[in-house]
C-alpha cells in the first residue's frame, strides 16, 4: 500500500480486544508507519471471551453456501451481507491458515481449527500484530469523551485522556460481563445521541412456569436427546427442528433451545409467554405411538408400559408426569398427543449475563456502510463500531465469530479510507 509522507503517524485507538477489535487492528496495521495503532481493553489480557468460546472446541465458522449462511442472521442479514461477502467462511479459513493453523469441517458442517483450541490461534495472531507494531494497553476502562473530545479511561494508575485521529469501538454485547462485555457503553453512546437498540439475551435458556420441587431436584441437568421442538409465534413465524436440550432447575437450555431463542424471546416480549411443542419421539409417527400406548398393559404400571413399548423413561417419562393431568396420562389418545406434541410454556429468558451472546446494539441506520457513526456528539475524531455491539444476532455454529471478524475488517478499512491511506 502506498501511504503519504507525514511528519507523524495518525493515531488510531481500538477499544475492545476481542475478535472484532483485533481484526480491525490487523487491517490498520497494514498501513505500516503511517499509523500508530493501540488496542485498549478493560481486562488484564485480550481475547478472554474468545478463549472461553474455544474451551470446548473453537467453532470458527460454518461451511454452508453463502445464501443460507447469510440467512442465519435474520433481519440483520441485509446489513451484514456486504461484510460477509468480503470476509465470510472461506476467507476466514484462508486467514487462519495464514497463521499456520489448519482447519477442518466437522460432520455438522461446522469449521474448527486443528486441535480444536482457541489459544494457539490467539497466540499466533497476537505475535503477528505485535510484530506489525500494534500496541496493547490493558486494564483501561473506556469512560467516553472529555469536554475537549479526547478519549477518557479509568486505569489502575488513575484517569487518562488520549487524543486520537480515529476510534474503533469493539466493546461486545452484554453477556459474560466477567470477561469484559458488560454493555456499559450503551449509556455513553446514548448520551451522545447515537441510536442504540436495547441489548437482550440471545442463544439463551428460558424459565418455565414452574417445575415441581421433585422434578427440579431429580432431573435438573438431564439432557433430552433425540427430540424435536415446533412453534409458530403470534407473527406467524415458524420453527421446527430436531436436536437436544437440557432441563435446568428453572426451565430449559441447550443447543435446540438456543436455535429458537430469538423467536421465543420475542414472543415472550409480545405475549408475556411462549409455548413450544415437544416431540419426545420424532422418529415414530403418531399412529405408531398410539398403537403402542393403547396396547393392553395388564398389571404393569404406566411407567413400565411406556418403557417397554416405546423406550420412554427417565426425564422424558418424568416430563409427561410433570405436565399432564392424571386423566390425560390414562387416556391413550391424550397421552399419544402429548408424546408427539407436549406443550412447554416459557415465561422469561434467563438473564443476559448467562446468555452466549446478546442481540441489539448500535443501529445500522445510524452507521455508514463502513460502520462509521454518523452522529458522535463530543467526539473529536471519527468513530467506527464493530462486532457484537452492533444491532445483529446469530445462532451458534460459527456465525457469531464470522460476523465479528467481518465487521472488524470493515471498520478497519473504513478508518483507512477516512484517513486517505
Amino acid at each position: 500500500m502506498n501511504t503519504p509522507v507525514s511528519a507523524s503517524p495518525f493515531r488510531v485507538a481500538i477499544v475492545g480486544g476481542g475478535p472484532a477489535g483485533l481484526m480491525a487492528a490487523e487491517v490498520l496495521a497494514s498501513a505500516g508507519s503511517a499509523l500508530q495503532v493501540t488496542v485498549y481493553d478493560t481486562m488484564p489480557s485480550v481475547g478472554r471471551k474468545f478463549l472461553l468460546a474455544g474451551k470446548g472446541g473453537l467453532n470458527l465458522t460454518h461451511s454452508e453456501a453463502f445464501e443460507p449462511f447469510t440467512g442465519r442472521y435474520g433481519r440483520s442479514g441485509a446489513a451484514l451481507r456486504p461484510m460477509l461477502s468480503d470476509f465470510g467462511g472461506p476467507q476466514l479459513r484462508e486467514w487462519v491458515g495464514g497463521l499456520g493453523i489448519d482447519t477442518f469441517v466437522g460432520s455438522s458442517g461446522r469449521v474448527f481449527p486443528a486441535g480444536m483450541k482457541a489459544a494457539p490461534l490467539l497466540r499466533a495472531w497476537l505475535h503477528r500484530l505485535r510484530v506489525a507494531g500494534v500496541q496493547f494497553c490493558m486494564r483501561h476502562r473506556w469512560q467516553g469523551w472529555s469536554e475537549s473530545g479526547a478519549l477518557t479511561f479509568s486505569t489502575p494508575q488513575g484517569p487518562k485522556s488520549i487524543e486520537t485521529d480515529a476510534l474503533v469501538l469493539a466493546l461486545g454485547g452484554a453477556s459474560w460481563a466477567r470477561l469484559g462485555s458488560d454493555g456499559a457503553w450503551q449509556q455513553i453512546l446514548l448520551g451522545q445521541g447515537v441510536g442504540v437498540a436495547p441489548l437482550v439475551p440471545s442463544n439463551c435458556g428460558f424459565d418455565v412456569q414452574s417445575w415441581t420441587p421433585f422434578f427440579a431436584d431429580k432431573f435438573a441437568g438431564q439432557p433430552l436427546k433425540s427430540v424435536a421442538i415446533t412453534l409458530t409465534d403470534s407473527q406467524a413465524r415458524h420453527f421446527s427442528r430436531k436436536g437436544e436440550f437440557v432441563v435446568t432447575a428453572t426451565g430449559v437450555e441447550g443447543s435446540l433451545i438456543y436455535a429458537a431463542s430469538s423467536l421465543l424471546r420475542d414472543e415472550i416480549a409480545h405475549c408475556a409467554n411462549a409455548t413450544f411443542q415437544l416431540d419426545l419421539l420424532p422418529n415414530k409417527s403418531e399412529e405408531q405411538v398410539f398403537r403402542e400406548v393403547a396396547h393392553p398393559r395388564g398389571s404393569r404400571s404406566l411407567s413400565s408400559h411406556l418403557k417397554s413399548r416405546l423406550g420412554l423413561e427417565g426425564v422424558k417419562a418424568a416430563l409427561l408426569h410433570e405436565l399432564l393431568t392424571r386423566q390425560a396420562l390414562n387416556d391413550p389418545a391424550q397421552l399419544t398427543a402429548a408424546i408427539k406434541a407436549l406443550p412447554v410454556v416459557l415465561t422469561k429468558p434467563r438473564p443476559i449475563d448467562e446468555a452466549i451472546s446478546s442481540a441489539g446494539g448500535v443501529r445500522f441506520d445510524g452507521l455508514t456502510a463502513q460502520l462509521q457513526i454518523k452522529t458522535t456528539g463530543a467526539a473529536r475524531s471519527p468513530v467506527f463500531c464493530a462486532g457484537e455491539m452492533l444491532d445483529w444476532e446469530a445462532p451458534t455454529g460459527g456465525y457469531l465469530l464470522t460476523a465479528c471478524f467481518a465487521s472488524g475488517r470493515t471498520a478497519g478499512r473504513g478508518v483507512l479510507d477516512h484517513l486517505g491511506l
